[in-house]
């Protein structure tokens, strides 16, 4: 039976433990405020510069670059977006989860992989999966840098037909508790996306606009400027996710941590109650028996 030695150690054990992932979440918070911020801020952009690519499509009778060209899909690359770290609950799990689904509904195909993260990377690996680069340490601060490298791979892998399709797989962020998987086609381009657009604004997508350059010239630019753009978005919308998902783990270890602390104060006064029961019962029955 533990002694009441045993009950203060395991005690101060978990105390160091709560400590430290309090001092965890109060960490995640922080840096999710910096994530969230960069994620909503760089929306905006993405969907203008989306709206703006809308537009000059629909003014091209049959547009035509590398980009939009569509080929039988079977050589798949999947970018998937990991942590770099565990402590995040089931954050990294559930994108692999999400990942494996992926893959086996497309079983019998080329499939390739792209991991941002270490343990997308680690996993990946240990499955077996061809890895044509992989970026680590890249997602506690997004740079737009190596956005613009990631996009600018697999844009030369697919002008050079060494893949048919790219896919990207990432969590992006809708709210602290909820996690929003995503599998996103990211190559060839194709009709671009108008969700979370009021009537006024996708009908502004049809304005008659006036560009300088063609309108060919003008999609020739952009489209390039697009995928990079949506790998960034993905980058920081998983950034932001990941902290949310530390912060919401760590802080769910200091609650547990503090009713383990309960538990076992209980039982430890329990334990020297009964302690001192008996040594009240020895000294009444040693007086007793003197007497």
């Amino acid at each position: 039976m533990p002694t009441l030695l045993d009950f203060r150690r395991r005690i101060r054990s978990v105390k160091n433990t709560q400590q430290i992932t309090r001092a965890m979440k109060f960490v995640a918070a922080a840096r999710l405020r910096r994530a969230q911020e960069a994620a909503i801020a760089a929306r905006p952009y993405a969907k203008e510069l989306a709206r703006m690519l809308r537009s000059i499509m629909s003014r091209i009778d049959e547009p035509q670059h590398p980009l939009l060209a569509k080929r039988a899909e079977e050589k798949i690359l999947a970018i998937v977006l990991t942590g770099e770290r565990g402590l995040a609950g089931a954050f990294n799990s559930n994108i692999l989860r999400k990942a494996n689904e992926f893959f086996r509904a497309n079983k019998g195909k080329k499939i390739s992989a792209l991991p941002v993260g270490k343990k997308g990377r680690d996993s990946l690996k240990k499955a077996g999966f061809n890895i044509v680069a992989e970026y680590v340490n890249v997602l506690a601060r997004v740079d737009f840098a190596t956005a613009r490298e990631i996009s600018a791979l697999v844009t030369d892998l697919y002008v050079k037909e060494e893949i048919d399709s790219v896919y990207i797989v990432f969590s992006e962020f809708k709210t602290v508790m909820t996690p929003h998987l995503v599998v996103e086609k990211l190559l060839p381009v194709e009709a671009i996306r108008a969700e979370e657009e009021t009537a006024s604004e996708q009908t502004s997508a049809q304005i008659d606009y006036i560009y300088e350059q063609p309108a060919e010239q003008l999609l020739g630019e952009l489209l390039p400027r697009y995928i990079e753009t949506q790998v960034l978005r993905a980058m920081l919308e998983s950034s932001a996710a990941e902290h949310a998902a530390r912060m919401t783990a760590m802080e769910s270890a200091t609650k547990n941590a503090g009713d383990v602390i309960e538990a076992l104060t209980l039982h430890m006064n329990k334990v020297r109650q009964a302690a001192i029961t008996k040594e009240i019962i020895e000294i009444v029955s040693g007086a007793s028996y003197g007497a």
